[in-house]
């Protein structure tokens, strides 16, 4: 009985710990776990021993290694940084405004809501989204705006891209959503009828893409899950809806959304709440 109890005993120690190294997998320790193929077996050879490296180089004394040319590119150059005045300044934010990115008037000042602008800039093209205005930020925004007028400067003449319309939004009732333009089109059987500007969720909580259709609608609805006032609330997704922000309309594109896609108009999403009735389409693209 107390053979039998013993191996009943190591029996339960293997599982428990066999338990334990499979938790371990998922937050990694730097360790790694022995495969099966790292015991030898009995046919295999052991491993000759590997020459020691004075053995090394007492066989070759007189060679060395080549040093390979080195393949690292140098780091982009940084012409403008959070802190930076001037009309070069303004002259960036006024690019940013002219495709979608800069949403104030050119002030001059590279503050938090020009740093927000180039991150968006650069983590949309693949670049590394430091705020800062390198060289490579600065030729890519140049060869997609033009020079901006006195008038662009001066913040008087800023007009915003009009959104490339997905096909997918060119039939039937459909709330057409760019992420390109950050709009909303609401279109009738391919006619805009009005745009807004939207937000959308941040990297963490990202609103979704492709085709959907307005589930339900909650005018006055308060998030569950978040406690915070979702007027105007048109779902097309699980718990992602078409809805006003308070937030958007204070902090501009300074914010994100929880995957909602926020707009900041309460005139023009209300008038559009009107309009749009449970089952209509929403296309999200880029």
């Amino acid at each position: 009985m107390r053979t039998l109890a013993a191996a009943a005993a190591i029996v339960v120690a293997a599982v428990t710990a066999g338990c334990k190294a499979e938790a371990a997998t998922d937050t990694p320790t730097g360790g790694s776990t022995p495969s099966a193929a790292a015991t030898p077996s009995a046919s295999t050879p052991p491993a000759s021993p590997s020459p020691s490296a004075s053995a090394s180089e007492s066989a070759e004394p007189s060679k060395k290694p080549s040093p390979s040319p080195s393949t690292e590119q140098p780091a982009p150059k940084v012409i403008m940084a959070p802190g930076a005045k001037g009309e070069q300044v303004r002259e960036l934010q006024a690019r940013l405004a002219q495709i979608g990115w800069f949403d104030d008037k050119p002030t001059g000042t590279y503050g938090p809501v020009t740093t927000t602008a180039v991150k968006g800039f650069q983590g949309k093209r693949g670049l590394p989204a430091t705020g800062s205005t390198d060289t490579v930020t600065w030729q890519r925004l140049l060869g997609m705006t033009t020079k901006p007028t006195r008038a662009e400067l001066d913040g008087k003449d800023v007009k915003k891209p009009q959104a490339k319309l997905d096909q997918r939004c060119m039939t039937g009732r459909v709330m057409c959503i760019s992420k390109t333009t950050r709009t909303l089109s609401w279109m009738i059987d391919g006619k805009v009828l009005s745009t807004m500007d939207v937000r959308f969720g941040s990297q963490y909580t990202p609103t979704r893409e492709g085709v959907f259709n307005v589930g339900w609608k909650s005018r006055d609805h308060v998030s569950t899950i978040y406690d915070t006032p979702m007027p105007y609330a048109m779902f097309f997704s699980g718990g992602q809806a078409v809805h006003y922000s308070s937030d958007f309309a204070a902090r501009g594109y300074n914010g994100a959304s929880h995957g909602c896609v926020n707009v900041r108009d309460k005139g023009a999403i209300a008038a559009l709440f009107d309009q749009v009735r449970t089952g209509d389409k929403v296309v999200v693209y880029w």
